[in-house]
């Protein structure tokens, strides 16, 4: 059905890509290709568990949104009422400014240490911001993507929930929708089941590329997760199991339009249309993986597509995906 679009990564010598297309809650196609782990020969297939990078802030965001429905946090509150103890440029700074990328916080990328080699946690990123003594704007003023502001979004869940993010995630959304391989990944603590490995093309190869200094910062990007898995995460996203209808439509709403035309960000989530038809929708990129999943809510049709190659050229293919299925 879709095999022609995705022979670049059908090798039995090459890291690969776990695939999904959902219609109308059916799993219309769903395949591994490629191997999850070179140096073990593992292939790729619907349960191998992908570093999903930034498809980890659709997760942080409903972190904070089951926060909102049990009344733990609003989405108006300011950053002193998390961390009093940040400068001055933080006390105009809502969650709902951390959620939609228009907060203006420093990106902790540009004020990493030079040479640094140790990983770097989401409470290291507080730290850094707090040597930080201005924003790039206004809160609200503008949108400018923003890890630092998804890392400060799991120290909130942390100190709202009483409990560590990882594990609020586990208790409030994998758990109980079944996503029993998912999981914010803990070097050290836990471990990954069914994991694939990620890597870089190198000249005459691939080079196992997994994990950079940055890899341990969970709210925006830590979460492993497989297809299926994600299978049950999309469905769930039809219903009330995990928030009411208006925080999830609040979700899907856009605030400011983005860096890709025709598309504006809500929470977690890019949304744009293609076809006439509303697309939700985000991608991930770090070092040895590429994600993506986009979603058609109005014709309950969602492309899923993990892969452990850092650079995989993944973007057409949800359009082209969507356009065989529904006008094929």
């Amino acid at each position: 059905m879709f095999e022609d679009l995705l022979t670049e990564f059908d090798s039995r010598a090459a890291p690969g890509l776990s695939v999904m297309v959902i219609r109308n809650g059916r799993k219309l196609f769903a395949r591994g290709y490629g191997l999850a782990n070179l140096e073990d020969g593992i292939p790729c297939g619907l349960k191998t568990n992908f570093r999903l990078a930034s498809l980890t802030k659709q997760f942080t965001a409903m972190a904070i949104l089951i926060l909102a429905q049990r009344r733990n946090l609003s989405l108006t509150e300011h950053l002193p009422d998390f961390f009093p103890e940040l400068p001055r440029w933080g006390r105009n700074i809502t969650v709902r400014h951390l959620l939609t990328h228009t907060s203006g916080v420093v990106d902790y990328e540009a004020v990493l240490p030079k040479g640094l080699t140790l990983p770097v946690l989401d409470q290291d990123v507080l730290r850094l911001l707090l040597r930080q003594d201005k924003t790039y704007f206004r809160p609200g003023a503008k949108y400018r993507y923003s890890n630092s502001g998804y890392a400060l979004l799991a120290l909130i869940v942390e100190r709202r929930s009483g409990n560590t993010f990882a594990r609020f995630l586990k208790d409030s959304i994998f758990a109980p929708l079944g996503m029993n391989g998912t999981l914010a990944y803990e070097e050290g603590v836990s471990t990954v089941p069914n994991r694939a490995f990620g890597y870089t093309r190198r000249a005459g190869g691939f080079a196992l590329t997994d994990q950079g200094p940055t890899s341990s910062v969970l709210g925006d990007g830590g979460i492993y997760s497989s297809v299926s898995d994600l299978y049950q995460w999309d469905q769930s996203l039809y219903t009330e199991q995990l928030v009411c209808r208006r925080l999830r439509e609040e979700a899907c709403t856009p605030v400011k339009r983005t860096e890709f035309p025709g598309s504006g960000y809500g929470y977690g989530w890019f949304i744009g249309k293609y076809l006439g038809l509303k697309e939700i929708w985000h991608y991930g990129e770090t070092v040895g993986f590429t994600t993506w999943i986009a979603r058609f809510p109005e014709r309950k049709l969602t492309v899923i597509l993990l892969s452990n190659r850092a650079g995989a050229e993944l973007a057409p293919l949800p359009h082209l995906i969507a356009e065989r299925v529904l006008l094929g």
